[in-house]
């Protein structure tokens, strides 16, 4: 069975080293892709919300200390009391410690911090799918626009024989110049193609170093091993459904919903008394000054429980809990626009692997049909039943159909990985399988 030019050109910058392959340059892209970096190290702060939040149910320990000397003058206003003066220091240390024993403040915030981590989870596991989307895009963009290079230049070869030809011919007054222009006009129009498509191609190559961080290598194209094959299952309301189970995006907004739905019981609990328990040790000591003697040193310990109650505070409390309401509402409608998003999503992925595999198949048929049609309509022009311009459209025909081709293969390949992605299920394994249809020869 014919497959597309594509299938069969070679990136060679050298022909003793390999093209590299689409696992390469996902690895590369993990390692030196700045957004995919940006969101790990996301992740790793947003792991940091849970200690944060569990400190606020664990104890709270301070320890202070001063010294300080003290130069001190007293004059009375009795004439009959002399005046006092007195040097001395001062010391202290004291060590305090806070047990939070009913914050209902604090327990909301723990809650919040897990439902934090989980969405960091969610998020860095999203940018895991979208590197490997950018990649296959990346990487089929490169291949396309190389595809189009080709058959641009090889249209134009054609079309330069059929303007020799046509030039011939109207030389030995076996055709009309009509067909001269038709043929020149045409290879004008595929040189500036060729052009267009070689600035494209040179477009495609930066957004590949972009990912990677630097030059792009050769890339390895599909081969014999590529195989049609319809989503299992093949039904798509299935998909749909988990989907609406397992999507990230529907899971970043089930978390956003269940942060904002905390954040109302936080600020809720402002209204509601706060109760710690507490201990401190102090020492401390003080020379004699102005009163003579030996001065003193003082210990005190304390243990005891302290009991807040807040009674107003100016409605600052009950406008918090409105806005954190209204805050519940914008994320229960996000979390909703997330499932239908998802849906179309998964939908639209899944008719673009099933409507691929019939496209690709009537258009590796059409290719069949094109190339006999060209055929024909050459072996038509030597007994002349056919003129130059119908041999003209003919290649014109079977270079559009090589790339039709070409783009409707590639597609199906990137619908196939925007399924698993609006599933929730795309990872390297999928890539590998991918991967496994490319000749690095």
């Amino acid at each position: 069975m014919w497959r597309p030019t594509i299938f069969m050109l070679a990136f060679l910058s050298s022909a003793a080293v390999p093209a590299a392959d689409l696992l390469e340059i996902y690895r590369e892209a993990q390692k030196s892709d700045a957004v995919y970096a940006s969101a790990r190290a996301a992740w790793a702060a947003g792991q940091e919300k849970l200690p944060q939040g569990r400190a606020g149910l664990l104890p709270q320990a301070n320890l202070s200390a001063s010294t300080q000397y003290n130069d001190r003058d007293i004059r009375s206003r009795n004439p009959a009391t002399p005046e006092a003066s007195g040097q001395f220091n001062s010391n202290s240390v004291t060590l305090s410690l806070t047990q939070p024993i009913y914050r209902a403040q604090n327990f909301a915030q723990y809650e919040q911090a897990k439902t934090q981590v989980a969405q960091a989870d969610a998020q860095f596991a999203l940018a895991a799918q979208d590197l490997i989307l950018r990649v296959a895009q990346a990487y089929v963009d490169v291949l396309l626009a190389h595809n189009d290079v080709e058959l641009a230049a090889a249209q134009k070869a054609a079309i330069g024989e059929q303007l020799a030809q046509a030039k011939r011919n109207f030389e030995v007054g076996t055709s009309t110049i009509t067909d001269t222009h038709e043929a020149q006009a045409r290879f004008d129009l595929t040189v500036s193609q060729e052009i267009a498509a070689q600035s494209n191609l040179e477009i495609r190559k930066r957004a590949v170093e972009q990912i990677i961080g630097k030059p792009a290598p050769a890339l390895a194209l599909l081969g014999k091993n590529f195989i049609l094959s319809l989503p299992e299952p093949n039904a798509m309301e299935q998909w749909v459904a988990e989907a609406n189970q397992s999507s990230l995006q529907i899971l970043i907004s089930q978390a956003g919903l269940s942060f904002a739905s905390q954040e109302v019981t936080r600020n809720r609990g402002a209204h509601l008394p706060t109760l710690d328990a507490f201990a401190s040790y102090s020492d401390s000591g003080s020379g004699s000054g102005i009163q003579g003697g030996f001065g003193n040193d003082t210990t005190s310990r304390v243990v005891g429980l302290q009991l807040a109650v807040p009674i107003y505070q100016g409605g600052l409390t009950s406008s918090r809990v409105r806005e954190a309401l209204a805050n519940q509402d914008k994320a229960r409608q996000d979390l909703e626009n997330a499932r239908r998003t998802a849906e179309l999503n998964t939908r639209q992925a899944f008719l673009g692997v099933t409507n691929g595999v019939a496209q690709v198949q009537a258009l590796q048929a059409a290719l069949v049909s094109s190339q006999s049609s060209l055929d024909s309509t050459r072996l038509g022009l030597e007994v002349g039943v056919r003129t130059q311009v119908d041999v003209l459209n003919a290649q014109q025909q079977l270079f559009s159909t090589r790339r039709d081709l070409a783009q409707a293969t590639y597609n199906y390949t990137l619908s196939l990985l925007r399924l698993k992605a609006a599933v929730g299920r795309l990872a390297e394994e999928d890539l590998v399988k991918v991967n496994a249809w490319l000749d690095r020869k």
